[in-house]
Order: C-alpha cells, then structure tokens, then sequence
C-alpha cells in the first residue's frame, strides 16, 4: 500500500509532519511526557485526522521506550495508581465523545483549568503529591488526552517538585498505558481506523529520529525540570484555548 497516496499529504507537509514528530520525541525523551502536547497543536493545524489518534498512538511508542529505557527507576506503585484515575478519566470521555457536538467548548474549558493550576503554582501554591490527588489529576489527564490528546499538564503539576531521575521515568510508563487506555476508548467511541494507523505508520521513522538525538541530550533537560514542566503545562492552556476559538 502506497500510505502517502493513502493518506493524502503532499511531500511539503509530510516533511514538516516529520520536523513537529521529531521535536516531540526529543521533549518526550527528555521530560517523560510532552509528546502530545509539542505535536497535537501543530498537526492539527495541519490535517485534524492527524489528533488524536495518531498521535496518541506515537505518543504511546515514545513513553514506552523511554520507560524502558529507565525501567530500573519506575515507580510502578505510582503507575498503578494513576492508572485507576487514567480508567475512569478515560472512561468518562468516551461516554463523552458518544453525544459531543462541540470539542470546541472543552478545549477552552481544560485550558482555563491547567492555566489556572499553572498560575497557582507559579504564585506558591502546591498540588500535594499524595494518593487521594494523584488518582484525580489522572483522571484529568485521561480525559484531556482522549478527548484533545493533551494529557500531560494536569501530571506535569503535581510531578513538578518530584526528583527528575524518578518522576520521568514513572510518567514516561503512565503515558505509555495512558495512551493505550484512550487509544482504547477512541476505538469504543468509533473514533479510530485504519487511515489513523497509517498516519502513524508515515511519523514512525522520524519519531524513532528524534529518539535517537534525544539519547543524546539526557541530562540537559534534568537542570531544569520543574521550570520545564511549569512551561509545558502554561504553554498547553495558551494552545488549548486557541485551539477552542479557532
């Protein structure tokens, strides 16, 4: 199967398909998350089919290998209980997008939030890290990223003041199982098919491109992880809200 023909990009814009996946790949590697949130605004702009199943899909395959890369240091009691928050966010999404009308609206909705949550830590107030927050910021997340395939910055905000060395290896596999768990509910919705897993197959290579220049960046982005994080996670609200108005 010829999957440009396929899928109906030009070679222009599979080029620059393939510059948004490698910067993705490389912030994913670097922080454990942000793969969504670096790629979903742009490829949607480009082609809607592109968000979210696509993209969750590489999402899933960058965690996973970031995850594994780090496995030794994962946190799994951590990933068991944000994946409790991850169901029942996912879950609430899919019922969700069975009799949604206007993503518009929600898109603005959760940027309003995370830029709240951000503007609240910024100004010195905590989301604590504890069992009872991380099961709800989770269920936040799930439904952000399968209803705008944005799910990172709800974690980002409690995560922020966790060691690097431990935070992102846990939230590279919670986004690996998280992705799958929306991929999962996309596919109940009857939100997935087959020309969104051949937009995936034509972003694999440059994905696994920005793996490799990310392999070699480990421990830049540890100087200044929770600024990071913060950044990410204003930077979502801003792009959410646009994205709603646009």
């Amino acid at each position: 199967m010829d999957l440009v023909a396929y899928t109906g990009l030009t070679v222009p814009w599979l080029a620059l398909v393939g510059l948004i996946i490698v910067a993705a790949a490389i912030v994913q590697l670097g922080l454990g998350m942000g793969f969504g949130l670096t790629a979903a605004p742009l490829l949607a702009l480009i082609d809607p089919e592109l968000v979210p199943v696509p993209t969750l899909i590489l999402g899933m395959l960058s965690s996973g290998w970031g995850a594994f890369g780090e496995r030794h240091a994962i946190a799994w009691n951590e990933v068991a209980t944000g994946a409790i928050g991850r169901v029942a966010g996912v879950a609430a999404a899919t019922g969700v997008l069975a009799v949604l009308s206007d993503e518009r609206g929600f898109s603005i909705a959760f940027g309003l939030m995370v830029g709240l949550a951000v503007a609240m830590s910024v100004f010195g107030r905590r989301i604590p890290f504890n069992r009872p927050n991380l099961i709800g910021v989770s269920a936040l997340s799930g439904l952000m990223a399968t209803i705008t395939s944005v799910g990172a910055p709800p974690l980002a905000l409690i995560y922020q003041d966790r060691p690097p060395g431990e935070a992102r290896p846990t939230l590279a596999a919670f986004f690996a199982l998280g992705c799958l768990l929306a991929l999962a509910g996309l596919a109940m919705a009857g939100r997935a098919g087959l020309r969104e897993v051949a937009l995936a197959a034509l972003m694999l290579p440059p994905m696994l491109a920005g793996i490799l220049i990310a392999r070699r960046l480990r421990g830049r982005f540890d100087r200044r992880y929770r600024p990071a994080l913060l950044a990410m996670a204003g930077m979502a609200a801003v792009l959410l809200v646009l994205r709603g108005i646009a």
